[in-house]
């Protein structure tokens, strides 16, 4: 499908300075001047201290402010990113919503990118810069943070203010609040498309959101009555439109992009309790994409990822208020249609910011993969399914985006005038991480995913009988409500071992550790130093029952394996992992590196037997490349996926010359047999080989003089245990 250029590459063409020419309001009726100004308060909770959670709800979440991380790498990229926070000017991010709302914008230039003076996505920066200070105040408490984020939604209410009183042209309802006039709202509704106008939703979304968050996580009672009365201008700008419109605008490439609109106003509802927030979701409803995914039937190839995957995390929210079915049926099925039928090894998806075919990985791998905001709200998608359905697949879907994306988007050295964060995150051969992103949709998202890491380490039950241990992070949770404090100690991601520490409280409590689908070396638990027997199959949770005292201790060991995994549609293209973490080979290549391995087996056919560490934690070689961790995040050259060659049945030294050849559905004769390892003995390896030589040859795929040559071979070799 073709398709505009990318907003990417429109920002590397234009510098991001794309703005239409004004228009006058088309009819005076349609788009009257505002009636009054902004009322002072609205009938909301001004103390809501969080969203309330639905009783459709299994599981909740724990508040930022109760989990705090321990030394580890994530608190370190944290770190970076928190003094950004603290350094960057509120009157940069404040600059254009104040030139717009005529106020003196007091010197400040605006930050940059797609966040300038005449750019068509401004002030979207400023809503995700709002989350960013949000977070980072519930995460660590510091009262400079609640000073500039008052300062910001203080800003923003004049702002909104100076709209609804003297705007010129004056917003058709006092609510309004944007860095640019109603405009771009009225040619959506003409169908206008980008670049003329880009996603004016969009920008709106993050503003919400941005003032949501000030509410919940910083308990700023101000930024609840700007939200609403925004919720209350889409109201009246959506609520009269026929819902053909309404569809048509929400099908347009870019400028159709509402983020997570219907997410934003659902919350909104659940805070205000005022139907017209969730009359005002429901006009997002995007049908044919809806309709088709709840049906279950796949039409994403050719489709904007990032413009369509947090519609589902709004589809989960509306299904929590409304129970229609249809909304979460859709949202569990579009899941299942990203992630491994569109999913690259890291956990990324899309290539120049589109859906490719389902099952196209080795035929799209670029430079300009996995757009890190596609990431960012599949994340947000897989935790509000796992708050409806505990299904392992989703947290493992979480851990994988988290350690390999999330992590490795944030460059390692520090900087108070940038984010320095990655937009696309290419998976080709010899690509390059580029950083910075000031202004961009994945600079604005990348500010927030390094101020949350904490957010789904642990959940707990609706009744509160159950803790959920979803990921290995080092963090303290503190759990009033049972008076527990709890010790999580690790280096995760550079071991698969860490203790769990009651350090307060006391009580009955099911605790659920999760067992990674990666743990196939073992996964065994002691509490107190007894080992437990409960039976831990990879990709599940194991559950802990018993009455829990200050001193308990679990400890839980997972050690990591060498392991590879295949791109769907090319088994020869692989990618290296070390337990969790994806590996890559450090070339400045720009063709795919050619690895062999199963030469090198021995009886324990263990990756590690071609693939030796370097000497420094989690990086190895193989073939003369260094293997490193992804989330080391530099700007060297890297290949996230090599090509696998080996063409002949060869057992060590001992060559068969009998071609290795593959079954209809892939794997190869060496494939199927080392996937048996390890062998106990020598005889117990060559019985699997002459069984399997018969079976090939039963399928035409070796001759009888070929299947003689390959058992003789294995009778020959001798391997090392």
């Amino acid at each position: 499908m073709s398709q505009p250029p990318t907003r990417r590459r429109w920002l590397k063409l234009a510098a991001g300075s794309v703005a239409a020419a004004p228009l006058a309001y088309a009819t005076p009726s349609a788009y009257a001047e505002a009636t009054g100004p902004i009322p002072t308060a609205v009938p909301v909770r001004a103390d809501a201290a969080a969203v309330p959670a639905p009783p459709t709800w299994a599981v909740r979440p724990f508040p930022l402010d109760q989990v705090t991380l321990g030394d580890s790498v994530f608190r370190r990229k944290r770190d970076l990113m928190l003094d950004f926070a603290r350094a960057y000017p509120a009157d940069r991010i404040l600059a254009v919503f104040r030139a717009n709302a005529g106020l003196d914008t007091r010197g400040a230039q605006a930050p940059g990118g797609w966040e300038t003076s005449d750019g068509n996505l401004r002030g979207h920066f400023g809503g995700h810069f709002l989350t960013l200070i949000a977070q980072a105040y519930a995460d660590t408490g510091e009262a400079a943070l609640k000073t500039k984020l008052d300062y910001l939604v203080g800003a923003l209410g004049e702002c909104q203010q100076a709209l609804a009183e003297h705007g010129s042209p004056k917003p058709s309802h006092p609510g309004y609040l944007a860095a640019y006039p109603e405009t771009q709202f009225i040619l959506l509704e003409g169908y206008t498309t980008y670049p003329t106008i880009w996603a004016p939703y969009y920008t709106c979304h993050k503003i919400m959101r941005g003032l949501l968050d000030a509410h919940t996580l910083a308990g700023n009672a101000q930024a609840l009555t700007i939200a609403s009365t925004m919720g209350d201008w889409v109201h009246s700008r959506l609520g009269r439109l026929p819902k053909a419109q309404l569809e048509r605008m929400w099908s347009i490439y870019i400028a159709g992009e509402y983020g997570g609109m219907n997410e934003v106003l659902a919350d909104l509802y659940a805070l205000t309790g005022r139907e017209e927030h969730l009359v005002a979701a429901r006009c997002f409803d995007n049908t044919t994409l809806l309709d088709a995914c709840a049906e279950d039937r796949d039409v994403l190839d050719g489709r904007h990822a990032n413009q369509h995957i947090p519609q589902f995390t709004g589809y989960v929210r509306l299904f929590d208020h409304t129970g229609e079915e249809k909304y979460a049926a859709a949202a569990r099925n579009f899941w299942k249609m990203v992630v491994d039928p569109r999913m690259y090894s890291l956990g990324g998806t899309g290539q120049g910011e589109m859906f490719r075919a389902r099952g196209a990985i080795a035929a799209t791998l670029d430079d300009n993969n996995a757009e890190t905001c596609a990431t960012y709200n599949m994340l947000k998608l897989s935790r509000q399914l796992f708050f409806h359905q505990q299904d392992p697949a989703y947290m493992d879907y979480y851990e994988r985006g988290l350690t390999n994306h999330i992590l490795a988007s944030r460059r390692d050295t520090p900087s108070t005038d940038s984010p320095e964060v990655t937009y696309f995150v290419g998976m080709g051969p010899g690509t390059q991480r580029e950083y910075d992103n000031t202004g961009t949709c994945c600079g604005g998202t990348g500010m927030e995913n390094h101020t949350k890491y904490q957010d789904s380490v642990y959940f707990c039950s609706a009744d509160g009988s159950t803790l959920y241990v979803n990921l290995s992070l080092a963090s303290t949770l503190r759990w009033p409500e049972r008076g527990f404090v709890v010790e999580q100690t690790s280096v995760y991601p550079a071991e698969g071992v860490r203790t769990l520490t009651i350090r307060e409280g006391t009580g009955r409590l099911d605790v659920r550790l999760r067992v990674p689908s990666w743990a196939t070396g073992g996964f065994t638990v002691t509490v107190n130093g007894v080992r437990q027997q409960a039976e831990a199959v990879p990709g599940s949770y194991l559950t802990l029952s018993r009455s829990w005292r200050p001193g308990d201790q679990i400890r839980i060991s997972a050690p990591y394996r060498l392991r590879i995994e295949r791109a769907l549609d090319d088994p020869a293209v692989q990618s290296v992992f070390y337990g969790p973490v994806l590996l890559v080979a450090r070339s400045q290549e720009r063709q795919f590196r050619t690895f062999s391995f199963y030469k090198d087996f021995t009886l324990r056919g263990d990756l590690a037997d071609s693939v030796k560490p370097e000497g420094r934690p989690m990086h190895f070689t193989t073939h003369g490349l260094t293997l490193a961790p992804f989330h080391v995040a530099d700007d060297t050259r890297y290949h996230a996926y090599f090509k696998r060659s080996e063409p002949v049945v060869v057992f060590g030294t001992t060559d068969s010359g009998v071609p290795n050849r593959a079954r209809v559905d892939g794997p190869t004769f060496l494939d199927v047999l080392w996937e048996q390892a390890p062998f106990a003995t020598s005889g117990r390896f060559v019985r699997a080989v002459r069984a399997l030589a018969d079976g090939w040859l039963s399928e035409g795929l070796f001759t009888r003089t070929e299947r003689d040559r390959v058992v003789a071979a294995a009778g020959r070799v001798v391997l090392r245990p």
